[in-house]
């Protein structure tokens, strides 16, 4: 734990202008970014009497090892800047508004020829329309459905659009007047988007005009007597009063507005918010956070604002924000989203009337998923906090795993021999950290082999990133023989699981055009000489840049490292971390004929009861391991049999290779064929028939494949394996 004072920035030092800053740790982590209309004010605030200090940010500045700034010219800079660090650094000690799924929107692809009505989710494309977010995909084909009587735009895919272009003949949707059809020219490029921007002008709003003019046509059809025409008039205008009737009128004054609502205690916070446009509600989504910074509702909502509207341009924003609470400085928040937009933006609580009202119901929506929230986790929090401590006492260890790394080994019969590193922290899967390895040491099948290279691979990159940042710890002496280097899994890296998350690309020209950063405090350190490591060659994967602030691939350890296997297994893991000097991350294996887990250098196995929760636990991490070593081997396996020895052919491109499958009917016939019957067809020289001949005389015939019911030789005729 560091002292504050030892890394107190001296009076006078800080500029009083407006800036960003961001704490740091003893390795060059950064934990936390904020920003501040006067830096000197801002800043010197952490550094009073830590009894005075909020707990939460009492810990945040007792485990900085630094502070630095920049400097920029206004407020609104200040934010993007705060926006950008955040994004790209992960700090631990902001908050950050987890969304528990990704929310479906209604997208109208207009920067296509002929634009596609859809389900989309992830992340926005350019020219693109979007309307939502809807809670549920279903209530998007719904609404469609209605509305495509009356604007029959494209739904399709390309590859469906292609094939009924090219013979002739629409979709069923076509058929049943459900789509204006242009892919057989029913329509032109410009009647087709002229229906999709109607599409969209009913989706933002403006219904009125067009059930209206249904309306009228119907009665005119029907004085002229055109009773089927003024019958299909009137059921399209019902399936559009259908269609609007799915999002109730909320703000007579056909508003387009967000509304934001907080509900929080002292260790949670639960956002809804309320996309009302055109008067309507449109879409709903909710978020939930960790208060893991002292923060206010004033702050909650800045931050939700800061990544809600962060990668929105134009219409995107709306014109009006409802807040509970507004942030510390309004203006500058208002001016940042207004220049999102392109407009004025209005940013303000409600006091009165329909939107006070619907303020209201928008706040009651957030207790009940903060409620909601709650009851969940008590629940699986007691089940995995009961996993982890019955692991820890039937393993002897002295503190619950908090991360525990599960290794797997998979091949076939010897072949595309791989394995995978999956990482549980809490109990829960931390997919971002998964790692898979291809076997490079040997060929041929031991697992016992393969699992030492890879984790002796695993924390040779783990001590290198140590090195990197100057976290050794020498030993004193050393044995002959033996690693001359310990390396420490406590502090930080062990007991800050979340902040392994990966980093985001870095901020845009906003930090560059500013102030270059200002540090005070004790300088980085250097990392201290260490003897080069003897173990196998760590992945192949890119050096990570150093001191950037950015987690590591490798850079945290386990509490526990689990193989899925017995007794050879288990010391084939312990022996390399053994022979990496790390004596202080424990080793066990999980057996799967008796499920019984299996410690190092014991000869009995430890047997847990079947309704532990501690061995399901297990077991949910060895199974994970399996699924995804399996899962990469079979791809590699399935790449290597779609391989053909035509694919070393310079100058054969897939057009030809195909015709020259089609014309022999095999590779094992074309392996047979001279260079004059190989340059009949078309399209292959004798250059090119050469090359063919050579290819297939270097590479072995395959050897054939057997019918195990009948016993029977399968003759080769796919074409396309070796």
């Amino acid at each position: 734990m560091a002292d504050p004072s030892s890394y107190r920035p001296k009076p006078g030092q800080i500029p009083d202008s407006p800036g960003v800053y961001k704490f740091r740790d003893e390795h060059r982590r950064v934990i936390y970014v904020g920003k501040a209309k006067n830096l000197r004010q801002r800043v010197a605030n952490y550094f009073q009497d830590l009894a005075n200090l909020h707990p939460r940010t009492r810990t945040m500045v007792t485990t900085a090892a630094s502070v630095e700034w920049t400097v920029v010219s206004t407020e609104v800079e200040a934010l993007q800047l705060e926006y950008s660090w955040i994004k790209e650094f992960d700090p631990r000690f902001n908050v950050k508004y987890r969304d528990d799924k990704s929310y479906p929107y209604l997208a109208v692809t207009l920067n296509e020829e002929f634009p596609r009505v859809q389900v989309m989710r992830g992340a926005k494309k350019k020219g693109v329309r979007y309307f939502g977010p809807y809670g549920h995909a279903w209530a998007i084909r719904e609404t469609v459905d209605l509305m495509l009587r009356v604007f029959p735009v494209r739904t399709c895919s390309a590859g469906v659009f292609k094939n009924a272009a090219r013979t002739g003949r629409p979709c069923l949707l076509g058929y049943i007047g459900k789509c204006s059809a242009p892919c057989v020219g029913r329509v032109t490029p410009e009647e087709h988007r002229e229906l999709a921007e109607d599409f969209c002008d009913f989706m933002a709003g403006r219904t009125g005009t067009y059930i209206r003019r249904l309306e009228k046509d119907m009665m005119q059809a029907a004085e002229e007597m055109e009773y089927e025409r003024a019958a299909r008039l009137r059921d399209d205008a019902e399936a559009l009063k259908r269609a609007m009737e799915k999002s109730a009128v909320v703000l007579a004054d056909a508003t387009d507005a967000d509304l934001i609502a907080v509900a929080e205690d002292e260790l949670e916070a639960a956002l809804q918010i309320f996309h009302v446009r055109g008067g309507r509600v449109r879409g709903q989504r909710g978020w939930v956070t960790d208060k893991v910074e002292a923060v206010d509702t004033s702050g909650l909502v800045e931050h939700a604002l800061q990544q809600l509207y962060g990668e929105e341009r134009g219409d995107a924003v709306p014109k009006e924000v409802l807040v509970p609470a507004l942030p510390e400085d309004p203006e500058a928040v208002s001016q940042w989203l207004a220049d999102r937009r392109g407009s004025q933006v209005s940013l303000r609580i409600p006091q009165r009337g329909d939107k006070k009202d619907l303020m209201a119901t928008v706040q009651r929506n957030a207790q009940q998923a903060l409620g909601l929230h709650k009851t969940k986790r008590a629940s699986d929090l007691t089940t995995r906090s009961r996993a982890l401590e019955e692991i820890a006492e039937a393993l002897g260890l002295d503190t619950a795993p908090l991360r525990i790394e599960c290794y797997d080994i998979s091949h076939l019969q010897g072949d595309d021999v791989v394995a995978s590193m999956v990482v549980f922290e809490d109990g829960l899967a931390r997919k971002s950290e998964y790692r898979r390895f291809q076997i490079k040491g040997f060929e041929g099948q031991d697992d016992v082999r393969s699992m030492h290279e890879v984790i002796g691979r695993r924390f040779k990159r783990y001590l290198q990133d140590k090195e990197r940042t100057g976290e050794w710890e020498e030993v004193p002496e050393a044995a002959p023989g033996s690693a001359s280097v310990h390396a420490s899994a406590t502090g930080p890296a062990a007991t800050d699981p979340a902040a392994t998350g990966q980093a985001t690309a870095g901020p845009a020209a906003m930090g560059q055009a500013a102030a270059g950063p200002v540090s005070t405090g004790p300088a980085a350190t250097g990392p201290v000489p260490a003897p080069e490591l003897t173990a196998a060659s760590p992945d192949d994967e890119p050096e990570p840049r150093e001191d950037d602030g950015r987690p590591k691939r490798f850079a945290y350890p386990p509490q526990l490292v689990v193989v899925d296997g017995g007794q050879p297994q288990v010391a084939a893991a312990r022996r390399a971390l053994d022979e990496l000097g790390i004596d202080d991350i424990a080793v066990c294996g999980l057996a799967k004929r008796l499920e019984e887990v299996w410690l190092p250098d014991d000869d009995d196995p430890v047997v847990l009861p079947r309704s532990s929760e501690g061995l399901y636990l297990l077991q949910r991490v060895r199974d994970e391991a399996h699924r995804f070593a399996i899962t990469y081997q079979r791809a590699k396996r399935a790449k290597r049999i779609r391989s053909s020895p035509l694919d070393d052919v310079t100058g054969l491109g897939e057009t030809r290779k195909q015709a020259l499958i089609k014309h022999f009917g095999s590779v094992k016939k074309l392996r047979q064929a001279t260079i004059d019957e190989i340059c009949e067809v078309p399209g292959i020289g004798r250059r090119t028939a050469e090359s063919v001949v050579a290819a297939l005389a270097t590479t072995a015939p395959a050897a054939p494949a057997v019918n195990t019911a009948t016993g029977e030789i399968i003759e080769e005729d796919d074409g396309g394996s070796s």
